[in-house]
């Protein structure tokens, strides 16, 4: 609980007013059966009219204190707690902003999704509830137990058993609830994931017709789910039904222990009987806040498994640099910038670079080795699953080798700044990603003080203006979320020329032209290949399947299961590398003699 223990003392001054006027209000319930017993025992008895009226109207002047208290009260819990929940939220999120890939691909994305929403909400329970119930209850439980032995000190007996009955109860209950609670909880995340799965590939299901099959996969999930609650309130509806039994036993013990009392004080034992009473609905309070606090506290786990993954290194070298919850990447004072090397001009070097990914059975790259040149242009080929993808995710240190070593202009990856190590490149994607909002606020991610003559650079470079001049408001014009209104081929290029107004020193290409035809492809090709030559220093990584691709680059990788089968340009590779002849056969035909 200490994660929750933090943020209420960012709001300390806020919770000790809730406080405050949490026990007057408990004060003033506690009041109500002793003023009672002086109505029926000085006024009722001793049918005394003044009595009666003075003891009434202190009553109701307390109820009315008690009243005020309460609101005020409720309005500062409830505000402390909306309060908490969205600090938690946002420095998750934060958090989650500065994990290096293989955290999130650890905590997985439906399970962060379930962590920052439904986690937090249990949070916001219980710290509303804290200030509303929990406190009040245990107050008005000791409060009640103390005022009934000052009243009939003989009966401080039946009290002593009742209170260690329930409190042996009510820890049984939090030892059996917690682990049932977390069960929840992650079956909760599998419930979120199968419903994000079904969302996110609904077109892909319906076009193959397997609605039913995904609807058998979301009943087990929520089947779960259910069971998983239903084991977890079992807890309170085997315990809570046990603490009641336990008071009213304790009540009937106190009615026949007191069946000698002085009928001339009849007002104190209804008092003690009220008492009992509020005992018990104190308890019972109790005994919900602690099943609310088990849960809180298994979801504060779960948000605290986030918090405590590392960040991203700034640099590779040395433990890692995690910053405080609510601190905010301030560049470095001193980045290392890139520079040439002492062997000459290459821009990227890879030395016997292998890396596995978590789980995984085999090595996504095994000793991989090359440079390249800058500026320059480089294609890498491949098929399925050789590691192409994982090659240029190493490179913006999205992923580290387990071994080997990666140079960006002679400077190890692992000793540059991290954000001026991306600031220095661009990539698009294999699947573009676009934002809800317009074509002009997607494109400004590359360069958000980018006028509209540099847009409209960027964006006919790409061969994007065929496209977006003839949407209704041009470069204004709305898209709709991760860019449903658009084809395939129309996110590529958008999402090409939001990378080319970054301008970056290296362009990185994961196969995103693999849906436009043969001559938009080449004509984009072409505007890039224009753009180096123009900037005289912007290099490009090209990563495709296809031969029409990557066959103008300056030098070709051929990958092969994680390892680099042969390089050169396309001609040394037609004449020397079978595995770059047979992709060229069965895609362009047989060469002709």
């Amino acid at each position: 609980m200490r994660l929750i223990g933090g943020y209420v003392r960012r709001h300390i001054a806020m919770v000790c007013t809730a406080l405050t006027f949490l026990l007057v209000e408990t004060i003033t319930d506690l009041l109500q059966p002793t003023l009672m017993s002086h109505v029926v025992d000085d006024g009722v008895t001793r049918r005394d009219v003044s009595s009666v009226l003075h003891w009434g109207m202190v009553m109701l002047g307390a109820a009315a204190l008690g009243a005020m208290a309460a609101v005020i009260r409720n309005v500062y819990s409830s505000r402390f707690s909306q309060l908490i929940g969205r600090d938690i939220r946002s420095d998750a999120f934060a958090k989650v902003m500065r994990l290096p890939f293989q955290s999130v691909d650890r905590l997985r994305t439906s399970a962060i999704i379930t962590r920052i929403t439904n986690d937090v909400v249990q949070i916001q329970n219980f710290t509303q509830g804290m200030t509303r119930i929990m406190l009040k209850a245990p107050i008005t439980c000791i409060g009640a137990i103390v005022l009934i032995i000052i009243q009939v000190p003989r009966q401080t007996a039946v009290i002593l058993v009742v209170i260690l009955v329930c409190a042996a109860l009510t820890t049984a209950s939090m030892r059996a609830g917690f682990p049932r609670f977390m069960r929840a909880q992650k079956a909760l995340d599998s419930l979120g994931s199968a419903s994000r799965e079904f969302l996110v590939s609904v077109r892909v299901i319906k076009s193959f017709g397997a609605e039913d099959r995904e609807q058998r996969k979301f009943d087990i999930a929520a089947g779960h789910f259910a069971r998983a609650t239903v084991s977890a309130s079992r807890i309170s509806a085997v315990y809570g039904p046990l603490i009641n039994l336990t008071v009213n036993a304790g009540i009937i013990a106190l009615l026949w222990l007191s069946r000698t009392q002085d009928p001339g004080r009849i007002g104190v034992l209804m008092a003690c009987v009220n008492y009992m009473t509020q005992v018990l609905f104190a308890l019972g309070r109790v005994s919900a806040i602690l099943n609310t606090a088990v849960r809180a506290s298994a979801s504060a786990h779960r948000i605290e498994e986030i918090f405590d993954e590392p960040d991203e290194r700034p640099t590779g070298e040395g433990p890692a640099q995690t910053e405080s919850k609510n601190a905010r990447h301030k560049p470095s004072e001193n980045p290392v910038r890139p520079r040439t090397n002492a062997a000459g001009t290459d821009l990227l070097t890879f030395s016997n670079v292998t890396f596995t990914h978590p789980g995984a059975s085999a090595s996504s790259l095994k000793q991989l080795s090359f440079h390249m040149p800058g500026p320059s242009t480089l294609g890498i080929i491949g098929p399925t699953g050789s590691g192409k993808t994982t090659l240029i995710t190493m490179i913006p240190r999205f992923y580290q080798p387990q071994k080997g070593t990666i140079l960006y202009r002679g400077v190890p990856l692992n000793s540059m700044d991290l954000h001026d190590l991306r600031a220095h490149m661009a990539i698009v994607p294999q699947h573009p990603v676009l934002f809800t909002g317009t074509v002009r606020s997607n494109l400004l991610w590359g360069d958000p003080a980018a006028t509209d003559e540099e847009l409209w650079q960027a964006i006919r470079r790409a061969s994007a203006d065929e496209f977006i001049e003839h949407l209704d408001h041009g470069i204004d014009a709305e898209i709709g979320q991760g860019g449903v209104n658009l084809s395939g081929g129309q996110q590529q290029r958008l999402s090409l020329a939001r990378a080319l107004l970054r301008k970056p020193e290296l362009l990185i290409l994961d196969d995103c032209t693999s849906a436009l035809d043969g001559f938009t492809e080449a004509r984009v090709l072409d505007n890039l290949r224009e753009m180096s030559a123009e900037s005289k220093g912007m290099s490009m990584i090209v990563v495709s399947q296809r031969i029409s691709t990557v066959r103008g680059m300056d030098e070709i990788l051929v990958m092969n299961a994680g390892s680099l089968s042969d390089s050169g340009t396309h001609d040394e590779l037609m004449s020397k590398s079978a595995q770059y002849h047979a992709i060229f056969e069965s895609q362009i035909g047989p060469v002709r003699a």
